[in-house]
């Protein structure tokens, strides 16, 4: 079927689980501005993310396993704790400015996450946060 297309995409591992973009913006037959679409995993005991964006809006859902989601205005200094499961599924919204970092809370099992980010990745909007 020459409708049909196939992209290769990478999968990213390293020692606290897997980052798989999905989308990247620019593919064929996509609107005008779409963003970044990806899957990103922990290990048990792993923490992603760690870090806050001066420009970009991300939205995230657990879809896998259990995650404590640590979370702080890097203005105001105020801080939230969110307990997430697969179980009851939310779509987180964080606005530029908050620090986020999702910790794997299991025991034995990884968890997969859902992202979905309105910018390009830019390492330069990616700013560390220690937790």
């Amino acid at each position: 079927m020459n409708k049909i297309k196939l992209s290769q995409i990478s999968k990213i591992q390293d020692s606290r689980g897997w980052f798989l973009k999905v989308i990247q913006g620019n593919e064929n037959l996509l609107p005008d501005y779409t963003g970044e679409i990806y899957f990103t995993s922990a290990n048990p005991g792993q923490v992603k993310g760690g870090h806050y964006h001066c420009q970009a809006n991300e939205w995230f859902c657990l879809i896998k396993g259990n995650a404590t989601l640590n979370l702080v205005d890097t203005e105001s200094e105020e801080k939230l704790e969110i307990n997430l499961s697969e179980n009851n599924p939310v779509l987180i919204f964080i606005p530029p400015f908050i620090a986020h970092a999702f910790t794997n809370t299991d025991q034995v099992n990884e968890f997969i996450l859902f992202a979905y980010t309105d910018k390009y990745y830019d390492p330069k909007d990616t700013i560390s946060y220690e937790f």
